[in-house]
């Protein structure tokens, strides 16, 4: 079968949502399908993603492919009658995120218009999908609360799992994750100011701008902690992520209401390291279980900190997390062959 595996990008910009769309195009070919990968730019900034949106609306593949899987907004916009989407999230801004400090434009009669604009353009191109599957339970309540669209829920995996080990737990916590504000490294620093163990922070992954790598390393000069904390303002290779992994103390990720688990959670699982996240952190909590598969804290750096503090002190805890991380892999059933088998069912 011919599958088209469309998607929006931003230029020069990589996460987990490109991630997902080439690792499906290898579990497909490895089981015999034809796969072309079609990644279109997108900016979400207000006077243009009308206009954007329109573009993919005039894109038909009907005559190109067997079956089309959508992505990242606005994907779902381009006509095909056998259309699949693995929906990752909305253009939060104008759904979850309307009434909260990261709108990032002000509410005007103007923004509302266009707010109506894009719900009611979204609302159509996701009831035209033969089966939409999101890649969280999160997504799946958001796209039932906003569009009133039914979905299922189909878990990510990684690729080449096998490639990560573990060789141990030293003294670094570490936190793969874009360095955006939303995703809240700060928070971390922050605790790490009030921790009364020798513990340590590693941050990998490259922001959208460098001020907030730049504010990380800032704040930690100030709390008097630079010394304990290693801040990659960059997109680290896979060998040399696995690697620090594989000796991590245990893993953070604390974005605020976080559309899924988010990869960062899967690599620690399958490098048996516990995560520490909060309760407010969204999809993460899917995968996280307080006490077995990583600790779940209130967002408060003294709460953080105290969890960094007993990942550090408490005999066999980092073990007893790591093994319990790895064993939701299996609870979960995250893996590409279901993937693939409900994608093309």
């Amino acid at each position: 079968m011919r599958i088209a595996l469309v998607s929006s990008i931003v230029p020069f910009v990589h996460g987990g949502a490109r991630n997902i769309v080439d690792w499906l195009a290898l579990a497909l070919q490895e089981r015999g399908h034809e796969t072309e990968i079609i990644s279109l730019p997108f900016d979400e900034s207000p006077d243009r993603i009308i206009s954007q949106m329109a573009t993919y609306r005039m894109i038909d593949l009907t005559d190109r492919a067997d079956l089309v899987v959508c992505f990242r907004p606005p994907s779902y916009l381009i006509r095909h009658p056998r259309k699949v989407l693995w929906f990752i999230h909305h253009v939060r801004p104008y759904y979850d995120l309307w009434d909260t400090d990261y709108r990032g434009f002000a509410d005007t009669e103007i923004s509302r218009a266009r707010r109506n604009t894009i719900m009611t353009a979204d609302t159509r191109g996701l009831m035209e999908a033969a089966a939409v599957f999101t890649n969280s339970r999160v997504v799946s309540e958001r796209l039932l609360r906003y569009n009133a669209v039914e979905s299922e829920v189909l878990y990510p995996p990684l690729y080449q799992s096998e490639d990560f080990v573990n060789e141990g737990y030293g003294d670094e916590i570490v936190v793969i994750a874009r360095l955006e504000h939303h995703k809240r490294q700060h928070l971390l620093i922050e605790a790490l100011g009030l921790c009364k163990t020798p513990v340590r922070l590693r941050f990998l992954g490259k922001g959208s701008s460098p001020d907030y790598g730049q504010h990380l390393r800032a704040r930690a000069d100030e709390l008097g902690v630079g010394d304990r904390v290693i801040v990659d303002d960059e997109w680290v290779e896979e060998t040399a992520k696995r690697k620090i992994l594989a000796s991590a103390l245990a893993c953070a990720y604390l974005p605020l209401d976080e559309d899924s688990y988010g990869y960062p959670s899967l690599e620690a699982a399958y490098a048996r390291k516990g995560i520490l996240t909060t309760g407010d952190s969204g999809g993460v909590l899917e995968f996280v279980e307080d006490g077995r598969s990583g600790l779940i804290v209130d967002s408060s750096p003294a709460s953080i900190a105290a969890a960094m503090d007993r990942l550090h002190s408490e005999a066999g805890l980092a073990k007893r997390l790591g093994d319990g991380a790895h064993s939701r892999l299996d609870d979960l059933n995250i893996s590409w062959s279901h993937v693939a088998d409900r994608i093309t069912a």
